[in-house]
């Protein structure tokens, strides 16, 4: 599908009023749950196979959204079924005493990783520069100096993290960015359902109540933050969330646009291994040789099973025998010799 549909464009206004909630294409859930979504998740195992062993490609996947979008959700549905040896994912909470001497950024860089991983951050950097505009007790007490909280501060941080991620691209390191685009009704529906369902009461938490109150500031800042920090390097993508069938799908193919691009591939073996891999093959694929077998054999001695292998396979001449069999067969005429002899001297009858 078409997923540039929902890319924050650089340089132009963002009204989040006018992106859909919902699903805006022609599919139903039958088709993505039943062919389209399990499809796209093969495919992504695929592609982190070749990221893994490649080893020279990172990719950082940034989930922003407003509590109840469906965050976790992606996260479980998206990059669950992947190899979690090369999957981490890192969920940013409000700022410990520790984290909170350091500059905003020191925890972020801890949980990059490493190439050829995905790391996944349920929520991330951006919380410092989206919930420290909506309430201003946050930055007074995140012990930033009050002689540097000055009218341009915003902006500073907004060129700090651009500069970040357009550092991060340039060593190899692809930027995700995805904004859940909840609306007020959805997310008003499914608290509420944390409260009634007894399955679902230990997501529920009384500040996902409190921050109600200032949607329309959280939307007004969100809109601002993803317009002045949407880049050509690391651009920001609204998705639809009001149907967490059809979100999880648009980043899966978000995800997978990201790794056709960079193009990972198994990498190639050094000349001597592949040749002796070959080799190897051979005798497997022949049944010359047992696996166990292969590390008892000298070089000479796996290339005369080659040669005897590729030579059967011709019907032509059998080649040199081995220093085992050579071995083996002289062991054979030693025990024959005696018992020829006692023959020759047994009395005819």
């Amino acid at each position: 599908m078409d997923v540039e549909r929902y890319v924050v464009k650089p340089g132009k206004k963002l009204d989040l009023e006018k992106m859909p909630h919902e699903c805006d294409v022609k599919l139903t859930r039958e088709e993505v749950e039943g062919d389209l979504f399990p499809k796209a998740l093969e495919e992504l195992n695929a592609w982190q196979e070749k990221l893994y062993a490649d080893n020279r490609f990172g990719v950082v996947v940034v989930l922003q959204a407003m509590d109840a979008a469906g965050k976790d959700g992606a996260v479980k549905h998206v990059f669950g079924p992947l190899n979690p040896a090369g999957v981490h994912v890192t969920s940013f909470k409000q700022p410990t005493s520790t984290e909170k001497d350091h500059e905003y950024m020191w925890r972020i860089n801890k949980a990059l990783p490493a190439r050829g991983d995905i790391g996944i951050f349920n929520r991330s950097h951006y919380e410092d520069v989206l919930v420290g505009q909506v309430h201003e007790s946050v930055l007074a007490n995140s012990g930033f100096p009050a002689v540097l909280q000055t009218k341009d501060l915003w902006k500073q941080r907004y060129r700090h993290i651009v500069d970040w991620e357009r550092y991060l691209v340039e060593n190899g390191f692809a930027v995700v960015k995805i904004f859940l685009h909840v609306s007020k009704d959805e997310q008003k529906r499914r608290l509420t359902d944390r409260i009634i369902k007894d399955r679902k009461n230990w997501k529920f938490a009384m500040s996902d109540i409190n921050e109600r109150q200032y949607w329309e500031k959280y939307q007004e800042v969100y809109a601002r933050v993803l317009q002045e920090t949407s880049t050509e390097e690391a651009p920001w993508y609204v998705v639809p969330a009001d149907n967490k069938w059809f979100a999880r799908y648009v980043i899966s193919q978000i995800t997978l646009q990201v790794l056709r691009k960079l193009n990972p591939d198994f990498p190639p073996l050094a000349p001597d291994v592949a040749k002796e891999l070959a080799k190897f093959r051979t005798l497997l694929e022949n049944k010359t040789v047992d696996l166990d077998e292969l590390r008892t054999l000298s070089s000479e001695e796996l290339m005369l099973r080659v040669l005897q292998t590729q030579q059967a396979g011709k019907g032509g001449k059998k080649a040199p025998k081995t220093k085992k069999e050579k071995k083996t067969a002289t062991k054979g005429k030693k025990a024959a010799a005696p018992k020829a002899a006692a023959q020759e001297d047994k009395p005819e009858a």
